[in-house]
């Protein structure tokens, strides 16, 4: 894509939204609700509305550096904000607004690709592909800017794919009168390889997992599959229901028509919610799976708990509530509809056990993702196992947690 092409396209989605409605506010409550956010946010005062990702951010492939200076242009700006003690909630399309800044970053990525050929190009178009996702974080639901951000984002990533070595292939999966949009990532036609199921959270795009393929999966020769969670980004036409892994178990039903990949060794990997869907699918389908990782996985216990649920930060409850459709979030009510989401209260991990080795990850302290969930989900594994990441040194567990994911996958996938 040509340089003039990427600003033009980036100038038309964005130039009717100079005044659109600033991310955190987005989303509106019932005054009994208010109160606890207000409550909350007193006890516990932050500088900004998102939760920064800067170890996953920087895992993912953005330079730290890069990321530095545009949190600190955010943080600077001298523009009115919606709430003036977060730092991320400038108002109107301009210089430190969160999604004028990141979206900034991606188009200077943009830019240097076009200076360059082949691998080198694709690397700074997968980078400006994960720039524009960050700029739409957390991607809530009537948020303009993110919708836009979404598009530049997938056609950044379109478009690495054409100069990288490696081979991608968008695979569409026929589901309920709908397709689900997937993409496929090989080390090579030349024959079917074991593949790997990935979905992330309910606030990044499938577009964000390049590296883990790049760095963790392709050596291995194992293809990665990456499918969005329902009410997220290619697939944000289907609602978030109880039943997290419908679109998963839709396309594992695919893969047999997919030539390249071998549909006797299939692995899941989810992230946060994603692991809710891949611990569900490897009860739901133990004859097609091999083996599963969940890492950082929502299973029980902050799903049956409301006074956790309060405590969450307005972002989560904002993100969840528009993953479930909400107009007006009541938050006690949305505490009870989650319940629903525990694999426990679903009777997977009470009778029923599953043949799937399944690897249960978290970071030491994750209020997501407790210990008691992790072991839970073990016992009721075969060979399962939960391991905890001591939390010292972040950048360095989530590098531990990937070399610990994938070894799993390789030891089920390549005997």
């Amino acid at each position: 894509m040509s340089q003039e092409t990427s600003k033009n396209i980036s100038e038309t989605l964005f130039e009717k939204h100079k005044q659109a409605k600033e991310t955190s506010h987005l989303i509106r409550y019932m005054p009994s609700s208010e109160t606890i956010l207000q409550q909350r946010r007193a006890e516990n005062p932050t500088s900004w509305y998102r939760n920064v990702l800067r170890f996953q951010w920087a895992w993912q492939g953005i330079d730290p550096i890069e990321q530095e200076a545009v949190l600190s242009r955010i943080a600077g700006s001298k523009h009115s904000r919606t709430e003036d003690a977060w730092l991320d909630t400038v108002m109107g399309y301009h210089s430190g607004n969160w999604n004028y800044e990141w979206t900034r970053l991606g188009m200077m990525h943009q830019k240097r690709a076009n200076d360059l050929t082949g691998e080198q190009a694709a690397e700074q178009l997968f980078t400006a592909s994960l720039c524009f996702s960050i700029a739409g974080y957390p991607h809530l639901k009537k948020d303009n800017l993110a919708i836009q951000s979404q598009v530049l984002a997938n056609t950044a990533y379109n478009e690495a794919a054409k100069r990288t070595d490696y081979v991608i292939k968008q695979i569409e999966v026929p589901y309920k009168g709908k397709r689900i949009t997937t993409n496929l990532h090989l080390v090579s036609t030349e024959k079917p390889q074991p593949v790997v199921i990935v979905s992330a959270g309910l606030d990044s795009l499938q577009t964000d997992m390049w590296r883990l393929f790049r760095d963790f999966l392709a050596p291995a020769g194992i293809a990665m599959l990456t499918v969005d969670m329902p009410s997220i980004g290619h697939s944000s036409h289907w609602q978030l229901t109880e039943d997290s892994s419908c679109l998963h178990q839709a396309v594992l039903d695919e893969l047999p028509k997919i030539p390249w990949v071998d549909q006797f060794r299939v692995g899941l990997l989810g992230f946060r919610f994603g692991g809710n869907a891949m611990v569900r699918l490897s009860f739901l389908e133990q004859q097609k799976v091999k083996a599963c990782v969940a890492i950082g996985a929502p299973i029980h216990d902050l799903l049956t708990s409301p006074s956790k649920i309060q405590q969450m930060p307005k972002m989560y409850l904002d993100m969840l509530g528009s993953r479930l459709g909400k107009d007006v979030v009541d938050i006690g009510s949305l505490s009870g509809q989650l319940m629903a989401w525990s694999l426990k209260i679903q009777g997977f991990l009470s009778s029923r056990r599953t043949r799937v080795p399944i690897l249960a990850l978290s970071l030491e302290g994750d209020l997501v993702s407790p210990m008691s969930d992790n072991r839970l989900v073990a016992m009721f594994s075969d060979y399962g196992k939960a391991k905890k990441i001591p939390a010292k040194e972040l950048a360095k567990g989530y590098e531990e947690s990937l070399d610990m994911a994938i070894k799993w996958l390789e030891d089920e996938l390549l005997k």
